[in-house]
């Protein structure tokens, strides 16, 4: 239990950023879902686009902190290559 008000503040400020990077990190993987989808689906300007949406929601979470910057650029990566490699 928090002893001190900055404590106490700190507890309160920590349950809203939690919740935030929460809603933040499950839009970058409603996305990457998307991308997935059109890949196995097989179409392939379907996955460019949803490729495309997916790369700055990645970038954002980068830029938050909600993820670390190579595991965006990782699966950034791979989503592009299975993408280019749809014919």
């Amino acid at each position: 239990m928090a002893n001190t008000p900055q404590a106490e503040k700190r507890i309160r400020r920590n349950e809203r950023r939690a919740a935030v990077n929460k809603a933040r990190l499950s839009r970058i993987r409603t996305h990457v879902k998307k991308v997935e989808s059109a890949i196995a689906a097989g179409d392939k300007v379907a996955a460019e686009a949803a490729l495309k949406a997916a790369q700055p929601e990645m970038a954002r979470g980068v830029a938050k902190g909600v993820i670390h910057k190579n595991t965006a650029s990782r699966k950034y990566s791979r989503l592009s290559k299975r993408v280019s490699a749809l014919g």
